[in-house]
């Protein structure tokens, strides 16, 4: 995996020099390798598809008007990830100070559906519907952490960053990185007690 990761550096830097030189279908080539990423580095981070979609996007605009910004001695990927932590940041407290419930809101599943489909005599059936229920309780323990916290988590446990290139996205120390991501596994262990 080192070998890829290390491939994976060096077509990164090739793809900055080139679009630092004025070729910007080097952007083309970046998107390609990372975009898929940072949409789920986005997702976890807000919880929207729609927002993660559009500040993906915003992302590698970012990347472009910034490319001058960027040292090739750098990790490519620990800065594109700072770009889309901070626009995620600044859209959660932007959302934070302008709520609003969309008129498509989805219904809260219906509990006797469930309870039937667990009590099905099909295996698949029965075990697919614990694997939904599983994932959507690990999802709004993590969705209900606070932003730090939740971020950490993304980052270290989803993205699988070290401490360190999780401490540079989010823009603090590595020692208040592991206190956040101490704090946010303590949390969920107790929300998903009845999980694990």
């Amino acid at each position: 995996m080192a070998a890829s990761t290390t491939e994976s550096d060096a077509l990164d830097r090739a793809d900055m020099q080139r679009l630092q030189r004025g070729e910007d279908v080097a952007l083309d080539d970046l998107m390609d390798r990372h975009a898929t990423g940072v949409f789920h580095l986005l997702c976890r981070m807000v919880i929207n598809e729609d927002d993660a979609n559009d500040l993906a996007q915003e992302t590698f605009v970012r990347v472009f008007r910034s490319k001058d910004s960027f040292k090739l001695d750098q990790r490519f990927t620990t800065w594109l990830f700072t770009i889309a932590a901070n626009l995620a940041r600044n859209h959660i407290r932007w959302r934070t100070r302008h709520p609003n419930v969309p008129l498509d809101a989805e219904p809260e599943p219906n509990q006797h559906a469930l309870a039937d489909t667990l009590a099905s005599d099909q295996p698949n059936a029965r075990d697919e519907a614990l694997a939904a229920e599983r994932h959507a309780a690990v999802r709004k323990a993590v969705s209900d952490l606070s932003e730090d916290m939740r971020e950490a988590i993304v980052l270290c446990e989803w993205e699988e960053l070290s401490v360190v290139e999780a401490a540079t996205v989010a823009g603090t120390t590595p020692k208040a990185l592991e206190s956040r991501l101490y704090r946010a596994r303590q949390i969920l262990r107790a929300e998903l007690k009845p999980w694990l």
